[in-house]
């Protein structure tokens, strides 16, 4: 038996002790079998590790052949950051509630349900017409199967086939499991297909269940699907996904006719059909085209009216279809039963849906629809109660409620037909009100620290008078965030397509840092865009401004760097042009960016340096700080340690007055890395040390890496070697982890550095040849140079002086294409490579400096 459960480490530790010794192995042996190094099992099993990779766990589980129930035991142990699950620990559990009118569908589910043994990913694919109910067959196999899937379930709607909602992009979507699966959003990669790469990996050895609903076609789905393990994934879509290869296809029809009666008295009520013959009912089911949502909402209406018989549901339903004999059999059906329901609502309740109706939204909450409808929340809910009543209405999860789709499409037709464009504008107005100002307060909340940088609410989401339901729990906010992300990019876009462009505005550059962090680069895109042609549209200058510079943002991050100069470029035009001083700042900063990123660091001293003076002249400390950093690392890089000390000291005490944990970070990072380099390595430590513990205290990951990879390379000047090969070694399983190609580099080029310094050029070949094919696919030349000089060292040392001196060749050429002389690293420059190659070329030895 397992000793008990004990606190921080030790648990994991007690459990990997007593498995091994269960083993009969060593801890030499374990480590040989995993493929780690033993000084790693040693810490294990000491307890030292208090946050040990995800990755070392698992190849210890496979080496120990752990059951299921073991690797669950060893994952629940292994510890995160205070207050925060380990990447391993998260169990998402999102499937929305099953459906309680649920008829049928028995061979359906059964071959739904055949999955036991299946010891790879399976993936069934649904495929039907609108309103068969395909979500509802996926999600009543899905609550059946959960139990089988110890790891958790997803739940994204894909809104392929959404009125007025662009189908998800893959790549946000990836972003968002990857978040539900707890990997922080700023180590979430920026590429489709590494972020895919990374979804795979974090699955890899998981038993999940994933539905994805509403797929538009297979080219979105593809990317969201695992790669190995026993995961089962769930696709519904109109369409049938032939080109899913290896997919089990199940087709969903109408209903058989017993089942459709049995659903349609099962809704209405056994004692509301009592004695109505078999075939009025039959008939009943008929007219509703065997559809499952149609029948639902013909027995609804049954149900509401206890002086009806099935004769007067009957000929409504006919009357119905008549007025729609343009529109095909399926849609007639629905749409027949949908009118029904509408026309014989309460007034209040049909204006209550024909406003719903105009939200674009995935969901609303009572809150939201309070501020829709100009209406109290006590009032609203009677008012939302009364439509799920009569199946118009869903509520998949407490406290949100959404329409079907037929039938948003319905209420939005229902409402451009019956309201004015005056009252549904003013609607849609106040909706975004309620959006702008809850998004306001969220990003307040989480990002306090860049208030300064988000523009003041639009005049009539500030009033006094405006109604105020959006108010944010602030403790809450996060969730929040998380739960309208998809409804405030969807009304981002149906206020640009109204010329609601002071609500666009307003919600791209608020939500910008929310998207960013969450590392929703696609979506922030997305939204950016749309803010830049509604301003423009408006001639609203510093609207536009504001747009280019959140567009040259997001560029940068995904490399985009040629674009995101000409827009950050053209937002200091308009800045300049309107004396807007924060404008021309922060584009002065991203500019600054953009050139360190390219290895420009001449022309980003000087962004930097005027955006300093500005920031002094205007007092804005979120500018002040992000100019001292980027100035203070660029100073490092140029090898001017001590401006770059200054500036990055001047930083911290910025961040740590406005409590910018992630700017504190990168500042002590910065100083840590000039301390080393001057050989002051006590006090590197000590930065370094503090950057780490305060990475892992807020869950940067990214960050972390960096610490690890300065902390190795303290270890190794020092010549403490095995100290930084598991420095480096932890920061390079992390950046695997996350599908992060730079700081795989910078981890296995390291590596190289390290195997160099111990007297093993081979491996050191190796690891640089590594380095370069990593360069290479990240398009990064100054990096390049690095890896070139790795492998002309490693070749210089094995006595290989014409290779050495072509690697050595290149590293020059490229940092005299880039107009550079040096690279980030020290003893990577054009003057000590020049000196290398001028002493081959005169007999000389290769320096191995």
């Amino acid at each position: 038996m397992p000793p008990a459960p004990r606190e921080d480490g030790e648990e994991a530790a007690a459990l990997l002790r007593a498995w091994r010794e269960r083993a009969l192995l060593t801890q030499e042996q374990l480590a040989e079998l995993a493929g780690l190094n033993e000084r790693t099992v040693r810490r294990l099993e000491a307890g030292e590790l208090r946050r040990p990779r995800s990755t070392s766990m698992r190849l210890i589980a496979e080496a120990l052949e752990l059951s299921e129930q073991e690797r669950a035991a060893l994952i629940r142990a292994t510890t995160g950051a205070p207050g925060k699950p380990g990447l391993g620990r998260v169990r998402p559990q999102q499937l929305p509630a099953d459906v309680a009118m649920f008829i049928g569908r028995t061979r359906e589910l059964a071959v739904l349900d055949d999955v036991d043994g299946a010891a790879t990913v399976v993936i069934t694919a649904i495929d039907g017409m609108a309103g068969v109910g395909k979500t509802a067959l996926a999600v009543r196999a899905a609550h059946q199967l959960a139990p089988r899937f110890p790891d958790g379930d997803l739940f994204i709607d894909l809104h392929g086939h959404t009125r007025d909602v662009a189908p998800a992009d893959p790549a946000d979507t990836l972003a968002r499991m990857l978040g539900a699966l707890g990997v922080p959003g700023e180590s979430v990669p920026r590429d489709l297909d590494d972020r895919a790469a990374l979804f795979r990996t974090v699955l890899a050895g998981r038993k999940m269940l994933i539905v994805l609903d509403n797929a538009a076609d297979e080219a979105q789905v593809w990317p969201l699907l695992p790669g190995a393990g026993e995961s089962l994934v769930l696709v519904t879509s109109r369409r049938r996904l032939v080109g899913l290869d290896g997919a089990r296809t199940v087709s969903v029809d109408v209903l058989p006719l017993p089942d459709a009666v049995a659903l349609f008295v099962r809704t209405a009520g056994a004692d509301r059909v009592a004695g109505v013959p078999g075939e009025a009912l039959a008939e009943v089911v008929r007219r509703c085209g065997l559809l499952p949502l149609a029948i639902r909402l013909a027995a609804a209406r049954l149900k509401a009216h206890p002086s009806w018989q099935v004769d007067h549901l009957l000929a409504r339903l006919e009357e119905q279809r008549r007025r729609l004999s343009e529109l095909h059999a399926g849609q007639r059906s629905v749409t027949a039963a949908l009118e029904l329901s509408y026309r014989e609502l309460p007034g209040d309740v049909r204006w209550a849906y024909r406003l719903l109706g105009l939200d674009a939204g995935t969901d609303i909450t009572a809150d939201a629809a309070a501020a829709l409808l100009d209406t109290p929340v006590t009032r609203v809910g009677r008012l939302l109660d009364q439509l799920q009543e009569v199946h118009l209405l869903q509520e998949p999860v407490p406290g949100r409620y959404r329409f079907h789709d037929l039938v948003r499409a319905h209420a939005a037709a229902t409402a451009e037909a019956e309201e004015p464009a005056d009252d549904r504008r003013e609607a849609l107005t106040r909706l975004l009100d309620h959006y702008c100002r809850a998004a306001t307060a969220a990003m307040d909340h989480l990002y306090p620290y860049h208030a300064d940088l988000r523009p003041s609410l639009p005049t009539a989401a500030a009033s006094d008078t405006a109604p105020a339901p959006g108010t944010v729990s602030m403790p809450d906010a996060g969730a929040w965030l998380d739960a309208e992300l998809a409804n405030l990019l969807a009304l981002a876009q149906q206020a640009a397509r109204h010329g609601l462009h002071r609500h666009v505005r307003h919600l791209s550059d608020t939500l910008h840092r929310g998207l960013r962090t969450r590392a929703r680069f696609a979506d922030a895109e997305h939204l950016h865009t749309g803010a830049l042609e509604a301003c423009r549209a408006a001639g609203d200058r510093v609207g536009e401004m504001e747009a280019l510079i959140g567009l040259g943002d997001i560029g940068r991050l995904r490399t985009r760097y040629d674009q995101a100069t000409e827009d950050i470029t053209r937002a200091l035009d308009i800045a300049r042009a309107v004396g807007h001083r924060v404008g021309e700042l922060r584009a002065l900063n991203g500019l600054g960016m953009l050139c360190a990123s390219r290895g420009h660091y001449e022309p980003a001293i000087g962004y930097c340096a005027r955006a300093l003076e500005i920031a002094g002249a205007i007092g804005h400390r979120s500018g002040e700080l992000d100019a001292l950093i980027g100035s203070g690392n660029v100073h490092r890089l140029m090898g001017q340690h001590e401006q770059g000390a200054a500036n990055l000291a001047g930083a911290l005490g910025i961040a740590r007055s406005i409590g910018n944990r992630t700017s504190e970070s990168a500042a002590l990072i910065g100083l840590g890395h000039i301390n080393l380099v001057r050989g002051a390595y006590g006090s590197a430590t000590d930065y370094l040390t503090q950057a780490l513990t305060l990475t892992r205290r807020t869950g940067h990951r990214l960050s972390e890496i960096n610490c690890l990879t300065g902390l190795g390379h303290l270890y190794r000047v020092r010549g403490r070697y095995e100290q930084a090969r598991d420095c480096y070694q932890q920061a390079l399983d992390l950046a695997r982890e996350f599908g992060n190609r730079n700081w795989q580099f910078e981890a296995v080029h390291a590596m190289g550095r390290l195997e160099h310094d111990g007297g093993q050029a081979d491996r050191a070949l190796d690891h640089h040849r590594r380095a370069l094919d990593l360069a290479t696919e990240l398009g990064q030349p100054s990096d390049q140079a690095r890896a070139h000089d790795g492998i002309a060292r490693a070749h210089g040392t094995l006595g290989r002086p014409d290779l050495a001196r072509r690697h050595w060749s290149a590293a020059l050429a490229i940092l005299t294409s880039l107009g550079t002389d040096r690279t980030e690293e020290s003893g990577v420059d054009v003057g000590s490579i020049r000196a290398r190659l001028d002493g081959m070329a005169a007999g000389g030895e290769i320096a191995d400096g």
